[in-house]
This record gives structure tokens, C-alpha cells and sequence, in this order.
């Protein structure tokens, strides 16, 4: 269904239930997936968030937000590099690529080269968000998409989709299969922040919002089945 896709990872995921950090077997098992959907042919790029580290907007009320954000970028590389090792063990050739340049860790982000390794059948792993404060990784994910020409971004969390409520407090809670990101603003809805969807309304990027935690959606989302919400312009 899908060539070109940018799948944004949370840092929670990674540290599964223990709230910090990496979890070793999560990890892997995420980088099965991943490797399952390269064999198929499709071209991934990954974007990853460092909340299991660091959150800079959390942390913004007692520290200079600029500050905050850069410690928070940081910590999508730590991310980065724990996904491109996780990748490699499976016998998926990786490579991170970081907004902030720290050429003995890992490549600068040059959009000529990061397509350059998707037409070789490398993962691109973007790290350090946009590489600017202010900026979340969700919306580093939008740009990224966009740039590399992605057909589809695809967002994983914990829950099945996007939902009217939070699913996990209210659980009368009512699931969109299908909405515009015009309706995600209008409803307020907290899917991604708003510069996000407003970037992936301007630009006609469709995304998914599906449930990482169920073994093998990836592979179904990308295969075109009806799995998560579907968001259109």
C-alpha cells in the first residue's frame, strides 16, 4: 500500500512499562517489526521522541525552555542510536541522522543523503527533532515526511486510535476511523500538537495513528489494512 513511510516512535515506548530509560527486549521487538516492513520493500525513516529520558516542555517551568529543549533533543539521539543498534542486530542496515550536528556519534541531517540511503534500503533514524526549541518531535515527523516525499506518516502509540475522550479515562469514549485535521483542531483534539497538523493540513500528508503495542501493525498498516484512525487533509 505504502513505498515511502515515516513511522514517529515515542521515547516511552522504548522503556515499555519501566517509565525510564530502554527497555532491551521492547526494543528488539520493535526493530523486528521494523525490519519485517524493510524486507517488504518499503523504504522507512524513523523519527523518535526522548521523553524517556528528557521532556524540555515539562521541564520548561523550572529551567530556560531553550535550554530544556536542547537537553530534550539530546535524548532522541540516545534514542536513535539504541533503535540503529537494535536494527543492525536483526540484519537491517541503519543509519541516524541528527539535526544537531556531533559527527562522531552520527551523521548530519542532509536531506540528499537520508534519500539517498532509503533508495539503498537503509532505515533512516532522523534524531534531535528539528534541531530547533519549540519544536516538538511530532512535528519534526511532519517535516521529515515531507521532505523525504513519505506517503504516509504513521504515528504509534498505546491506544487504537484517535478517540473523542481519552479511551483510558473515559471509557465510553467514541473512535474516529476516519478525520480531517481541520476537525482535530476545531474538537481540540491532543493527537499531535498543532504546528503538526497544521504542517500535515497545508501539505496534504495523510497519517495513521495505530496501536504499537499489538504485535504486527505495522506491517498491517502499511499493507493497507484497517488498522488505527486515518487522518486526511
Amino acid at each position: 500500500m505504502y513505498k515511502r513511510v515515516v513511522l514517529k516512535l515515542s521515547g516511552e515506548a522504548l522503556a515499555a512499562g519501566r517509565g525510564f530509560g530502554v527497555d532491551g527486549s521492547r526494543i528488539h521487538e520493535i526493530a523486528g517489526e521494523i525490519a519485517e516492513v524493510r524486507q517488504m520493500g518499503v523504504d522507512v525513516g524513523i523519527v523518535v521522541g526522548g521523553g524517556n529520558f528528557f521532556r524540555g516542555v515539562d521541564q520548561a517551568r523550572d529551567m530556560d525552555r531553550v535550554s530544556a529543549d536542547h537537553m530534550g533533543m539530546l535524548a532522541t539521539v540516545i534514542n536513535a542510536l539504541a533503535i540503529q543498534d537494535a536494527l543492525e542486530k536483526k540484519g537491517v542496515h541503519a543509519r541516524v541522522m541528527s539535526a544537531i550536528e556531533m559527527p562522531q556519534v552520527c551523521e548530519p541531517y542532509i536531506r540528499r543523503r537520508a534519500i539517498r540511503h532509503l533508495e539503498k534500503g537503509r532505515v533512516v533514524i532522523f534524531a534531535a527533532g528539528t534541531g530547533n526549541p519549540y519544536f516538538s518531535t511530532d512535528t519534526a515527523a511532519s517535516l521529515r515526511a515531507m521532505e523525504i516525499k513519505a506517503d504516509v506518516l504513521l504515528k504509534a502509540t498505546k491506544v487504537e486510535g484517535i478517540y473523542d475522550a481519552d479511551p483510558v479515562i473515559k471509557t465510553d469514549a467514541v473512535k474516529f476511523e476516519q478525520i480531517t485535521y481541520m476537525e482535530i483542531l476545531r474538537l481540540g483534539l491532543k493527537v499531535m500538537d498543532t504546528t503538526a497538523v497544521s504542517l500535515c493540513k497545508d501539505n496534504n500528508l495523510p497519517m495513521i495513528i495505530f496501536n504499537l503495542n499489538q504485535p504486527g501493525n505495522i506491517r498491517r498498516v502499511i499493507c493497507g489494512e484497517k488498522v488505527g484512525s486515518l487522518v486526511t487533509a
